[in-house]
């Protein structure tokens, strides 16, 4: 059926449970209802439902998306149905045993709150979600909704998988028949969307970097003069670009025009209020698992793509012969592996790397498939994988000591876990390539590793490459700030 077809369908259904018809009357926890809606007709109404579109339509409030890489998949949700989160709040932060306690408390709490609301969840139902970077120490203000994690059971869902669109919508019970008129609220509300998504991003007119080149070039000489000093073999430092717009910047149709121009990644957005949202394109998977089938990845090393045929082959050797780019891959390598050989019956982790192209740089990349022992539960991969030294540093905890000395701002949800959960079934993305919409501002964050060999300037650069895919969508020119 259509898609207005298929919300009056719902309507229907969602009035019947709520009702207490159907057989529904003694029904608890998630009962979900799916339609599926029929596209590629040559009406407009039964034409390709844009995602998108559709979610921006909806009325203001928490709004994510999610679109696997290279799989077809993608889902626009609105609404909350269910949510289970933690306000951020402030830890040692200096590596100490006090920090490992914090860790370990929030990841128990994360387990506990969704495996209990998963126990008896039908199939299909995913929470959706993310994690701070370093769920042990304060957030900014700026980061204040995202909380140390949360993630959403929406209230609805417009899901694509392949050719097959499905339209879906959460009720959680016994709650939500005793709220049955607000829910009634909120299905009555869903719209339709007028058309394709268009519509062109508003230029920059300013841009500060923190740290800037100065503050920068004095946090390489710091990681540099610590490699051989101390136990720190590499650490991953970021830097954040601010852009400032004359009007409130839309994080829908930003998302859109970043989409179109990155893919092979994996895109997002995760809106906990109107106007603030964290939007990205990340290249990088953290792990993927249906039932005990496990997929994971290691990816560091970086160079752009050439301008010609043989100037992006140089780059891709270069990539390929560079032994830094080489040591920097390997330590990511070895960690995932080293973590993962005790939670899997059988793991496979490729000896060398190969490339991973993108749109306007490249990655080496080493993949890794593994099967699960029976009792390594989703939450299990998320606490022992994340950081990365691709995002962290190695040794993990030198690193992450490291990280809160040196950069001068919160990383928030940058270079965490973002993903869904589901019954027997997860998926996680490191989120990189990415920004944090604040009405009229967006804060890009990148990183780069650093190992013996880097230098401010070549880091520096690298950086700036990573941020290029936005620059290029907001069609700017600011440079960096001096």
């Amino acid at each position: 059926m259509s898609l207005s077809s298929a919300v009056v369908f719902l309507r229907q259904e969602v009035g019947r449970i709520l009702g207490g018809t159907n057989g529904s009357a003694g029904r608890r926890g998630i009962v979900r209802i799916e339609v599926p809606v029929e596209v590629g007709g040559a009406v407009p109404e039964t034409a390709a439902v844009d995602l998108l579109a559709w979610l921006r339509a909806q009325p203001a409030g928490t709004k994510l998306y999610w679109a696997g890489r290279r799989d077809g998949s993608a889902v626009a949700a609105a609404g909350v149905a269910d949510a289970w989160g933690e306000e951020p709040v402030c830890g040692d932060g200096d590596g100490s045993p006090a920090y490992a306690r914090r860790e370990g408390a929030v990841y128990a709490a994360l387990r506990a709150g969704l495996a209990r609301r998963l126990e008896a969840a039908p199939p299909g139902t995913r929470y959706y979600g993310g994690l701070r970077f370093d769920v042990a120490t304060g957030a900014g203000t700026a980061w204040q909704p995202f909380g140390t994690y949360r993630f959403v059971l929406p209230r609805f869902e417009l899901r694509r998988r392949d050719a097959a669109t499905m339209l879906a919508c959460n009720l959680v019970l016994p709650g939500d028949r005793d709220r049955a008129a607000s829910v009634w609220k909120e299905v009555d509300a869903l719209a339709l969307p007028g058309g394709p998504l268009t519509g062109r991003l508003p230029k920059p007119v300013a841009r500060e970097d923190r740290p800037d080149a100065r503050g920068w070039q004095e946090q390489v000489r710091w990681a540099l003069n610590a490699f051989g000093h101390t136990g720190l073999e590499k650490v991953v430092l970021a830097r954040r670009a601010t852009f400032r717009f004359g009007v409130p910047l839309d994080p829908v149709l930003l998302l859109k025009h970043l989409e179109a121009a990155t893919p092979n990644c994996f895109h997002y957005l995760f809106q906990p209020a109107p106007g603030m949202a964290f939007v990205g394109a990340t290249p990088e998977r953290l792990f993927r698992r249906d039932g005990r089938d496990l997929w994971s990845e290691a990816v560091a090393g970086t160079r752009p793509r050439g301008e010609t045929a043989r100037a992006d082959e140089q780059l891709r050797d270069e990539l390929f012969y560079s032994e830094k780019e080489q040591r920097e891959h390997g330590y990511v390598r070895t960690s995932i592996r080293q973590t993962l050989a005790p939670m899997c019956e059988h793991l496979e982790v490729d000896e060398m790397p190969s490339e991973m192209p993108l749109a306007h740089g490249r990655h080496l990349v080493t993949p890794v498939r593994g099967t699960l022992r029976e009792t390594v539960e989703t939450f299990d991969l998320l606490e022992r994988l994340h950081p990365t030294p691709a995002v962290g540093g190695y040794p993990k905890a030198e690193a992450l000591a490291a990280i809160r000395r040196l950069e001068p701002f919160d990383r928030g949800w940058y270079a965490g876990p973002i993903g869904w959960v589901g019954v027997e079934e997860a998926e996680f993305a490191v989120a990189l390539r990415c920004g944090l919409v604040r009405h009229e501002s967006l804060a890009l964050f990148s990183g780069a590793g650093l190992v013996l060999g880097s230098t401010p300037e070549a880091e520096w650069a690298e950086i700036e490459h990573k941020i290029v895919d936005f620059i290029r969508i907001l069609e700017g020119d600011l440079r960096r700030t001096k």
